[in-house]
């Protein structure tokens, strides 16, 4: 009992202190600053000696953060109109103006939260002292801050949310949210610093856009779109009334749970229904809505529409996959922070628009291919289809599709292989995976380095297998002998191979004519000369540069390879990938962006005389399905790729404008895609019904001119070929299981060389399109002739090939360690 007695008498003595003290610093308060008192000083145990010096301390400047606002990415139509793909975002906010707002919404809060704001200068002063006295004599816990003073509380809760350390986040959360006297004193002087430098009309727009209604969303204008599917600017009357409702208390008052017993549809949400007619009759009380205007007010039953907000490239559905990309590239760029993550951090709150070089047309053309001709799923396969497009001569990124639903979460992708997160066609550190191996495709690189060390498409080499291939020149590590390895790499149908022409190599893609290519010339050089042309590992490692990797064993992304085939066409200047045209950040200027880096990576005659074997290869060689397909017509080189058994199939072409590659891969496991059959048809060709339907679009829309003529160096002597160049048919259905690449007669043989007359160029006849030489061959050396390449045996061009010589379209090539099919 007498434990009972001092309890209450300390009690008693406590609350009648506190008012006390309570009465004497409003007064004393009341001569630090005209526009508030500050009672809530007594609760904190200050004496009134010292109150005055420890308020005028505090510090009275708000440091203002700008609000985390979402950013989003845009495609753009051709008539200039911005399509968005994915909104990205921490709390989801629309910044909007004071005209912006609807008066409902702006009266509304004022008449519930701060009825006296255009009176007091910060701190309410009658509010104050409710809420303290309420607080001190035991009652329920009493706000009493102004608008001001909330905004305040904002404010500083939102420079937590700026901090990436989840440790420091929530220390500096509880400081600034605690209960405490100490915290309303420093929010109340604060206020009072906001009011003086900020005119009252702008604290309440501030207010309105910072505030929270719920989850992720924040602001008068995301809270509109997500609650009611409308704008700040149209709210109606009841609408405002339910949206201030929610600010008061989010998780009791959020119109989202219509299952809630309590709040929810069945009840008519009566919890928000009753606080929000309050608000009417407050607002109808200080006369900013008429009786008419209430009564059909609180007539008006509650009811939300819901509008999801779109977060995340998910969003984007068959864009997604590119939206990704460029998030990557974003989280790749110093420019958004020190870091990946804090650039994430950076974008997601900046409020940044960003302005893709995504191309509509093509995307869509690219998307609706893709489903028509690869599945998301089959049987006992994991199965890839990429297609990506590159614009010639800036290396902006015009499309990107694969055959997967996008999702990154790990719960869904559970759920069946249709769904993933990683993004087949770029490199691992841009989302991608850790690359496919590009078969034949990756054989223009060893015509390059053929040509620019001299050699001409007309000179034959030593073709024949052979399962010790000796000695490999290596100039960066050294000789590679293959002596006692027992590596035997295959053409397509077992021939043992003979002497091959460079040209006709690359039109049969024939394996062993590329490596015996590669005998004569330096794996360093060919190695140098693919990354001159942009190429690289997916996995960020060194190329490899074995004997095995000429014909395609570096694991490597699709994009890259577009890069590439769009280098060559440029006439051999090849310009890294971009995929960001503009950035507007959230004040509204130009933030910049990577330009694209151009850099020559072949001379332009060898760029050349490149073009003039891969426009062969389209019309003659093993790329004549996705020619035949291709309308309206354009110039066009190109080359396919397929690795050991089938088990990935590639299309790799460009015009003087746009390259493409289409490729169906394996994503984990190995399957012979010859033996395998999808809806449209044969799995091996399905690049050719892809790479055509794409390629058709790019040709309409952006035309295509001559490609790079060729010059008199490297001399070029057109082959004879069975193949009737005017057969353009489709034969994308025509049932057969094996790719063109690797079906069909030989190349016939070459007619002897005639040595070159050093003075005179040599004037190539093409059967389709002549290709006009540039100018005259003029020796290096005035005194010395020229002398011409070793002469090349006549072969008799009257007889069939012996199927055991120089037969051979490119192989299932691999044994040892080469496990490409180079057969395109």
């Amino acid at each position: 009992m007498g434990t009972e007695n001092i309890t209450m008498r300390r009690t008693a003595g406590g609350v009648a202190g506190a008012l006390l003290g309570l009465v004497t610093m409003s007064a004393l308060a009341g001569l630090l600053v005209t526009a508030a008192v500050t009672p809530v000083i007594a609760l904190s145990g200050l004496g009134a000696a010292n109150s005055i010096t420890v308020f005028e301390n505090l510090p009275g400047y708000l440091n203002i953060q700008p609000l985390s606002q979402k950013s989003n990415i845009y495609a753009t139509e051709n008539d200039g109109t911005p399509v968005l793909l994915a909104s990205l975002y921490d709390q989801n906010r629309i910044e909007v103006g004071w005209d912006d707002i609807s008066a409902y919404a702006r009266d509304a809060v004022i008449a519930s939260e701060d009825p006296r704001f255009y009176e007091h200068g910060g701190v309410d002063a009658q509010g104050t002292l409710r809420a303290a006295v309420t607080t001190a004599l035991g009652g329920v816990t009493q706000g009493g801050s102004s608008i001001t003073q909330q905004y305040v509380k904002n404010v500083r809760v939102q420079k937590c949310e700026l901090e990436l350390d989840d440790r420091l986040r929530k220390r500096c959360y509880d400081v600034v949210t605690e209960t405490s006297p100490d915290r309303k004193i420093k929010e109340m002087r604060l206020a009072i610093g906001v009011e003086k430098k900020f005119p009252k009309n702008d604290i309440l727009r501030q207010y309105l856009n910072i505030t929270g209604f719920g989850g992720t969303v924040y602001g008068i204008e995301a809270a509109a779109n997500y609650y009611f599917s409308t704008t700040a600017a149209a709210l109606t009357l009841p609408q405002a009334a339910s949206l201030v409702t929610i600010v008061n208390n989010p998780a009791k008052f959020r119109l989202d749970n219509p299952s809630s017993e309590t709040n929810g549809e069945a009840n008519g949400y009566a919890v928000n229904k009753a606080r929000r007619d309050y608000i009417l009759r407050e607002m109808l009380r200080r006369g900013k809505i008429t009786a008419v205007e209430f009564e059909a007010a609180v007539a008006t039953p509650v009811q939300p529409a819901i509008t999801e907000p779109s977060t995340g490239c998910q969003t984007a559905e068959g864009s997604a996959y590119f939206c990704d990309y460029v998030t990557h590239l974003l989280r790749n760029d110093p420019a958004f922070g020190e870091d990946d993550e804090a650039r994430l951090q950076n974008f997601r709150r900046g409020g940044y628009d960003v302005y893709t070089t995504l191309d509509l047309d093509l995307q869509r053309a690219a998307e609706a291919t893709m489903a028509a001709n690869v599945p998301m799923e089959h049987p006992g396969w994991d199965v890839g289809g990429v297609i990506t497009s590159v614009q010639v001569g800036t290396g902006r990124v015009l499309a990107m599709a694969q055959n997967k639903r996008y999702s990154q979460d790990p719960a869904v992708q559970a759920t069946s292989a249709a769904y993933t997160g990683v993004n087949y066609n770029t490199d691992y550190a841009d989302g991608g995976s850790r690359g496919f191996q590009p078969g034949s495709t990756y054989k223009v690189f060893t015509l390059a380095e053929w040509l620019k060390t001299g050699h001409r498409l007309d000179e034959r080499v030593d073709s024949a297998r052979k399962a010790n291939w000796g000695t490999f020149n290596d100039s960066c590590l050294g000789p590679q002998n293959y002596d006692a390895q027992n590596w035997n790499p295959r053409n397509d149908a077992g021939e043992s191979g003979g002497k091959y022409s460079a040209l006709e190599a690359m039109l049969g893609s024939i394996n062993t004519g590329f490596i015996g290519m590669a005998k004569r010339l330096d794996l360093c050089g060919i190695r140098q000369t693919a990354e001159a042309f942009g190429v690289h590992r997916a996995d960020g490692d060194p190329l490899v540069q074995t004997a095995a990797a000429v014909i395609g064993t570096n694991e490597v992304a699709p994009l890259t390879m577009a890069v590439a085939f769009a280098g060559i066409a440029n006439r051999g200047v090849t310009c890294s990938p971009i995929a960001i045209d503009r950035i507007v950040g959230a004040d509204g200027d130009d933030v910049p962006v990577p330009e694209p880096d151009c850099a020559a990576s072949v001379d332009p005659t060898v760029a050349a005389g490149m073009v003039f074997a891969m426009r062969r290869v389209m019309t003659d060689g093993t790329a004549q399905q996705s020619w035949g397909a291709t309308a309206p017509r354009v110039p066009l080189i190109g080359k396919t790729g397929t690795t050991d058994g089938g088990k990935d199939t590639w299309m790799a072409g460009a015009s003087s404008t746009v390259a493409t590659v289409a490729a169906v891969v394996s994503v984990t496991g190995e399957a012979r895609q010859r033996s395998i059959s999808f809806a449209s048809g044969p799995a091996a060709t399905a690049r050719h019904r892809m790479w055509p339907d794409v390629m058709s679009v790019a040709n309409a829309k952006y035309g295509g001119g001559e490609l790079a003529e060729l010059g008199p160096a490297p001399v070029v002597v057109p082959v004879t070929d069975t193949t009737d160049a005017g057969d353009s048919r489709d034969s994308r259905d025509s049932g057969d299981t094996r790719d063109s690449d690797d079906a069909g007669d030989a190349v016939d043989p070459v007619e002897p060389v005639v040595p070159v007359d050093p003075v005179e160029p040599v004037v190539p006849v093409d059967p389709v399109e002549p290709v006009v030489p540039v100018d005259p061959v003029v020796p290096v050396d005035p005194v010395e002739p020229v002398v011409p390449v070793e002469p090349v045996v006549p072969v008799d061009p009257g007889g069939a090939v012996d199927p055991g010589g120089n037969g051979g379209k490119g192989g299932d090539g691999g044994n040892g360690d080469s496990t490409v099919d180079s057969g395109g």
